[in-house]
């Protein structure tokens, strides 16, 4: 792509990015106990019924219907335990005292629970009318055996990993954490804790978006600080290709010292440069030997944005997660506030959503929204997301907002 080449939208840009995803992905088992926030590489079919017994949902007394009498009491014959194996002997006309977990006898047609009863010394008088098969938990009403209870590539959550627990399953397959390679490039950037002299600045980049890629569950290969010269560029290039991805930040505008283009076209492929979006129009897409490259631009918002919205979806589809735009939810409210831009550039403003006194949502925009501006993103809560053709928005208009997922919330 030349300089006079029309930028790509962040629409084309997206589609390119999410259509090279390689299709055959690593996989290892690995305890449950180690699942959390894994992929799952394969359906997972439940071993068994859940419950695997008709049990009683209340403490209370299992009762046979033909056998209620309206005000009639029924003497007790005996108690079911919870974890109780051998039932006692229920002889006609009279109910069982059960606790709440206790299998259920296959003669009961219900539990009435004890709430529901009087109690005169060894009889139980039924104060309601009892419906046929209340407060029994009957074999897989939760779970059938058979049943998928987590789909192939789908993050595992807490719900999901007590779901499997319940299920005595202890080892399932996932697959394996994406190895990204991370490197930021200026000759004016610092270590943080570092003292600074004139004209140097901390390097926030490599750390938020090494932060941010050990939250999408990536083993990060921190590479540093490079300085701004093309060797030693090319030279750390090579030291990360044994990596799935390399990620970038500065060095792919357009200035005189910004080499790492320039070095990704010698010994890789850019496949596109620049995107209409803002912040973020000077996004790298490329590979080196089989890694994937992105470069980010150095201003921190730009760097945060185009990883939230290009690279965070790539590294998802990379991990093996198969529905990806729930990860991104978008819907559409009035903004309170006036916004000015300019058609040309799709536009992630930063805003918070906010409910009136009546619960309607409405949005609100940072006041300012500068790609050198973190502050932006710390009292903020989503992204107002302006259609690249639109132009200033009147305050009433209605826009789209996409809440900010785990990665920024």
């Amino acid at each position: 792509m030349t300089t006079s080449d029309p930028l790509l939208t962040f629409s084309q840009a997206k589609a390119r990015l999410l259509d090279q995803v390689p299709k055959k992905l690593a996989t290892s088992i690995i305890g449950i106990s180690d699942a959390l926030h894994k992929i799952t590489a394969k359906d997972i079919i439940s071993p068994m019924d859940v419950p695997s017994f008709n049990n009683s949902a209340m403490d209370g007394y299992a009762v046979r219907l033909s056998e209620i009498k309206t005000q009639q009491p029924l003497s007790v014959a005996g108690t079911i335990y919870a974890g109780q194996q051998t039932l006692p002997y229920w002889p006609k006309n009279s109910c069982l005292r059960i606790m709440t977990g206790a299998p259920v006898p296959d003669e009961a047609d219900a539990v009435v629970m004890q709430e529901q009863t009087q109690q005169n010394s060894n009889r139980i008088t039924f104060l309601q009318p009892i419906k046929p098969q209340q407060n029994i938990r009957y074999i897989g009403e939760d779970i059938k055996k058979g049943e998928i209870v987590v789909n192939s590539g789908q993050k595992l959550t807490i719900p999901h990993i007590a779901r499997l627990a319940a299920l005595g399953i202890s080892e399932i397959e996932v697959y394996h954490p994406l190895k990204v390679a991370l490197f930021s490039t200026g000759d004016e950037l610092r270590e943080i804790g570092d003292s600074l002299s004139a004209g140097k600045i901390f390097d926030i980049n490599r750390l938020t978006l090494k932060l941010m890629l050990q939250q999408l569950g990536c083993q990060v290969i921190d590479l540093g600080i490079v300085a701004d010269d093309p060797s030693q560029i090319e030279q750390t290039f090579t030291d990360a290709m044994q990596a799935d991805m390399i990620i970038t930040t500065g060095g792919v505008s357009v200035g005189e010292a910004d080499f790492t283009k320039q070095v990704l076209e010698k010994i890789g492929k850019v496949q596109f440069w620049k995107i209409a979006m803002k912040p973020g129009k000077p996004f790298t897409y490329g590979r080196l030997n089989n890694a994937i490259y992105c470069g980010l631009p150095g201003n921190p918002i730009s760097a945060m944005v185009t990883f939230y919205q290009l690279v965070q979806p790539l590294i998802l589809l990379l991990s093996g997660l198969t529905d990806i735009q729930s990860t991104f939810p978008q819907f559409q409210v009035k903004t309170l506030s006036a916004i000015n831009k300019k058609p040309g550039r799709v536009d992630f403003q930063r805003g918070n959503l906010i409910a009136d006194k009546h619960g309607e949502l409405n949005v609100t925009v940072a006041t300012h929204q500068g790609s050198h501006i973190t502050q932006s993103l710390n009292h903020t809560n989503c992204f107002v997301v302006l259609e690249q053709e639109r132009g200033k928005v009147a305050a009433g208009e209605y826009v789209t907002v996409e809440l900010f997922n785990p990665l920024l919330s």
